[in-house]
């Protein structure tokens, strides 16, 4: 019975001096390195925008689209506002604006260039690089009479 005893009080004392060890011993290790590619930004999705396609006098249809960016989180709360609005806004009017969007005549469209406008253009209005991508998510034309009353 003694050597039971004996033999727990040595395993309690084994396990207390090692986990004093350890606690003084893991400050010293080095920190691991947070991941820093992607640490800070945030994603956010629009809500789906129609814009009306105005050709010969009238609306033709709507090109419906879904708007997805990215943007420094930091920045975000530095400025007290978010870039939503601003984002949505710019969409609605590079496209809106577009000429060479022709539904009539449909040909490849350079749809990197408008997103990279769209960027800089939102940054512009922002005053600081706070947006750092503009995605679409979805991007369809609907004819005028496809449209359900």
């Amino acid at each position: 019975m003694t050597r039971i005893v004996i033999t727990g009080l040595w395993i309690c004392a084994i396990t207390v001096l090692s986990s004093f060890a350890v606690i003084t011993w893991m400050p010293a290790l080095p920190k691991p390195r947070a991941e820093e590619y992607l640490e800070g930004l945030t994603y956010q999705k629009l809500r789906p925008i129609n814009i009306p396609i105005i050709a010969e006098g009238s609306v033709q249809g709507y090109v419906i689209a879904t708007i997805i960016f990215t943007a420094e989180a930091h920045l975000i709360k530095g400025h007290g506002l978010t870039p939503a609005p601003f984002v949505m806004d710019e969409s609605f009017r590079q496209i809106y604006g577009d000429g060479d969007l022709d539904f009539r005549n449909l040909k490849k469209y350079d749809i990197n260039k408008r997103l990279d406008d769209i960027k800089r253009r939102v940054n512009e209005r922002l005053g600081s690089e706070v947006v750092k991508d503009v995605m679409i998510e979805n991007f369809n034309f609907v004819t005028k009479k496809d449209i359900r009353s």
